[in-house]
């Protein structure tokens, strides 16, 4: 009893001067379900629906519900293919712009219902949340708002449709991890018949307000993405690229002549690069097709991006402290091509060789400083214990400190890891990496905006026994969680 008395009160003891050691936020902060959303670095987005089989990349809203008919599909084909390419997530476009919904709705008789495949008694959702569910892979879904087929589009009753819609999908299949919108918003489409252009003001038709409360309530876990954020903000081009410097807040701004900021009106070429000290914490989501197109065409088979190419938007992307979103789209058998799955699977090995041994792990390590001299609380080891949780800090004046790598020999890198502790906030402003070389330090590459994960890939490859990292600008107390260093090559 006395033993376990004395334990609990240094337990208590270290945990009031954890307390109140702790360095202060700064600036806006990520939410629980943000701080999750981080921990994917990639998902991808799936199109799939009459559209593939009218080899078009945007459906009307015409077609015969009966063509589609995947004869083979096999969706742990694809979430397999998927999983492989190291990505852990899946956003199932639900339904597109040719409002045609892939699963059983009651709100329209445009669906998969009335379609032969499963011989009308299907529900590909499911199907797809199910294959995700049994290989670990996070779920999402996009209903688009926009509904060439729906004959009230344009009018306050499609609103209410659209909502029903979002219901069914919220309440049917498992907690999400993505709602995902978009702002193709309004244009030409069959609208039942009619074949004609409709016009919305995107700022107000869809009552967004309502819309994603509703989203908050039914699905709390689930981020909600749009060109304006919420959660997550789209970085304003299908490159799938983030600028260079990236921050992860962002005050989204209306387009030239409105006064007000709605989806489909915010200010894109500002969203790759995000506000320093902005508003909100809206990371950035850099979407790109892993094809030409998004949906599937034969004529493209060749245009599959290669495992060099994949390699380098993920530097471009979650390198920078956002997310990669790769687009895939199964063929009319209702699979993935030959060509995309091996495509995927060379990109899952390039990634788990570039990062598959850490040399700092190998390295003694140096700080200038350690916030009150505390190594267990605050010390260098927290750089290479593989949790995003722990940090090395300093404290609250030390703002420029320098931390020195050093190995009993020379050792040959090309990519540098560095992560903040974004529950902290987004922190530092740049960094400079010198290497020892010919008896004197070389600055080899000068970052900025670190987040939660920033990757920088050497023209080169440098072989030294030394490496130091230097915070040039920083606001507050420093506050990283990593510093890994490889060989990606």
């Amino acid at each position: 009893m006395r033993n376990f008395l004395l334990f609990f009160l240094i337990f208590c003891f270290e945990n009031l001067i954890a307390q109140n050691t702790v360095p202060k936020p700064y600036g806006v902060l990520p939410s629980a379900r943000q701080l999750q959303w981080h921990e994917l670095d990639m998902y991808v987005i799936l199109h799939f629906t009459p559209t593939t089989f009218e080899n078009k990349e945007w459906g009307y809203g015409d077609a015969d519900p009966r063509i589609f008919n995947p004869d083979r599909f096999d969706a742990g084909q694809i979430v397999r293919a998927v999983k492989a390419g190291g990505f852990k997530g899946l956003i199932m476009v639900a339904k597109h712009h040719d409002g045609f919904c892939l699963w059983p709705t009651s709100t329209t008789d445009y669906n998969i219902s009335k379609s032969n495949w499963r011989e009308g008694k299907g529900d590909m959702v499911k199907e797809f949340q199910e294959a995700c569910k049994a290989n670990g892979i996070k779920f999402g879904v996009y209903c688009s708002p926009w509904d060439r087929n729906n004959p009230a589009y344009g009018t306050n009753a499609y609103v209410q449709t659209y909502r029903n819609q979002l219901k069914e999908l919220y309440s049917r299949y498992g907690d999400l991890f993505m709602s995902w919108h978009d702002g193709a918003n309004g244009g030409d489409g069959y609208y039942g018949g009619a074949r004609e252009s409709r016009k919305i003001d995107r700022t107000v038709y869809y009552g967004w307000d309502t819309t994603w409360a509703m989203t908050r309530k039914l699905q709390p876990k689930a981020n909600i993405f749009s060109d304006i954020g919420l959660d997550i903000r789209w970085v304003g081009n299908e490159r799938g690229e983030a600028a260079p410097t990236s921050w992860a807040t962002f005050t989204p701004m209306p387009r030239e002549g409105k006064t007000t900021v709605g989806p489909g009106d915010v200010r894109d070429e500002l969203s790759p690069e995000g506000t320093r000290n902005g508003k909100f914490w809206i990371p950035a989501e850099c979407d790109v097709p892993l094809r030409k197109g998004w949906f599937y065409h034969p004529e493209e088979d060749s245009t599959v991006k290669t495992p060099d190419k994949l390699f380098d938007l993920y530097l471009k992307s979650v390198g920078r402290g956002a997310s990669l979103d790769i687009g895939v789209a199964p063929d009319t058998h209702g699979l993935l091509h030959e060509n995309d799955v091996a495509s995927l699977a060379a990109f899952g090995r390039k990634l788990e060789k570039a990062f598959s041994v850490d040399l700092a792990k190998n390295a003694t390590i140096r700080a200038s400083n350690i916030r009150g001299a505390n190594e267990k609380l605050y010390g260098v080891k927290a750089l290479t214990d593989n949790n995003r949780v722990s940090y090395w800090a300093t404290d609250d004046q030390i703002t420029t400190p320098e931390l020195v790598f050093e190995w009993k020999s020379p050792q040959n890198f090309d990519l540098i890891r560095l992560r903040e502790n974004i529950a902290l906030g987004q922190r530092i402003e740049e960094i400079q990496l010198e290497a020892w070389i010919d008896g004197q330090w070389k600055n080899i590459a000068t970052v900025t905006s670190i987040g939660a994960c920033r990757l920088v890939k050497l023209d080169k490859p440098v072989m030294t026994a030394r490496l130091r990292l230097k915070v040039i600008k920083c606001p507050v107390a420093v506050v990283l969680s990593e510093v890994g260093v490889f060989m990606s090559e």
